[in-house]
């Protein structure tokens, strides 16, 4: 249950755009020491601070210490994503006899697609934020109302974001929207991890485990081929945990493409049972991070195209591989492949969708 705002929801100035419109910073505490901000600003997540086993507090998402960074440089760094999250093969799909062409605004291996919602896509609007409680724990609530024709998408979109903590040091996404015309959506979070702290190295030697048979093989512009393949015997196998960095240089067509893990997993439990999707422990500082979901897919993305180029909010300097990103989701080109998780919301419907961040130190 949603409540008024209370004490432990704080807010601050966190600087201004280049046009001059400024930027609100909202933290949310927990008694155990997780701490989350979160700025109105594409609805980005600017620090997530959790202790290790000793206590130790570290912030394990990557980003920049003012807001003016996130609209010139950031490679979705902590940003909701929408209307579409992950690619849109040539920018263009079919609905009810309409094709529709959106911009194409990122092109892997020269091939154009469109990605995150275009050029103005979620993590680039600014959402009403209002600070809440949910069951007891402090909570952001974030309103946003895509108008129809927004970035080439049809129908007017109303979006509600819930963040919330929760009594088992988690942090909970809950994803509402309605549309007055048939639209695709797929909204997620773009979070980068590193569990050993922002701009602390590589995340190589991160465990992960991650709950899926299956996953979605990509061509070289990083679209799915619409196969659901197995996992057995590939690279691809996290269904027990293994080390990140054991085979991401593998001799993989797919790792090829992706310069690393940049897939689609097919998560084995049913789409919209709040289940466990994956766990991800870093040995040195104990800190481990779950993640629940409803969602049918789970992107694991290893920051590939880190470079060392990004100065972070710390000043460390973010390095090839220096971070990992779980993005839950229904499948990227969801809308061309009649046979993946339909992605079109429609009038009279409501899409709801549930993830939670779950950390804890062993």
């Amino acid at each position: 249950m949603l409540c008024a705002a209370d004490s432990k929801v704080t807010q601050e100035p966190f600087g201004k755009l280049a046009d001059g419109r400024a930027v609100t910073l909202y933290t949310l505490r927990a008694q155990s020491g997780l701490r989350v901000s979160i700025m109105d600003f594409g609805g980005v997540i600017t620090r997530l601070e959790v202790p290790d086993r000793a206590g130790k507090i570290a912030d394990v998402a990557l980003g920049f210490k003012d807001a003016s960074d996130y609209a010139t440089k950031s490679p979705y760094f902590g940003a909701l994503i929408g209307r579409v999250g992950n690619r849109i093969a040539n920018g263009r799909f079919t609905l009810d006899g309409r094709v529709f062409q959106l911009a194409t605004n990122n092109s892997p291996q020269g091939i154009p697609c469109h990605l995150h919602g275009g050029k103005t896509g979620f993590d680039k609007v600014f959402w009403k934020a209002t600070p809440s409680t949910r069951d007891g724990q402090p909570a952001l609530r974030l309103t946003y109302s895509s108008p129809d024709g927004e970035e080439g998408y049809p129908g007017t979109l109303d979006v509600e974001v819930i963040y919330s903590l929760t009594p088992d040091n988690g942090l909970r996404i809950d994803y509402t929207a309605t549309t007055d015309a048939a639209t695709p959506v797929n909204l997620t979070n773009h979070c980068y991890f590193n569990l050993k702290g922002e701009g602390v190295g590589t995340i190589l030697d991160h465990e992960v485990m991650i709950a899926a048979k299956r996953y979605t093989p990509v061509g070289a512009g990083l679209i799915p081929t619409g196969e659901l393949a197995p996992v057995v015997g590939t690279p691809f196998d996290f269904t027990a945990p293994r080390p990140i960095g054991e085979r991401i240089g593998a001799n993989d067509p797919q790792l090829s493409y992706g310069k690393g893990y940049d897939h689609n997993y097919v998560l084995d439990a049913a789409q919209g049972a709040l289940t466990l999707a994956a766990r991800v422990h870093e040995p040195v500082s104990g800190r481990t991070l779950e993640v629940l979901t409803t969602e049918p897919g789970l992107q694991f993305y290893t920051g590939n195209f880190l470079d060392g180029s990004l100065v972070g909010k710390a000043g460390h300097a973010y390095v090839l591989r220096g971070a990992f990103c779980l993005e839950t989701q229904h499948f990227p080109d969801s809308i061309n492949h009649p046979a993946f998780p339909d992605s079109v919301l429609r009038p009279g419907q409501k899409l709801s969708s549930t993830t939670i961040y779950r950390f804890s130190a062993y």
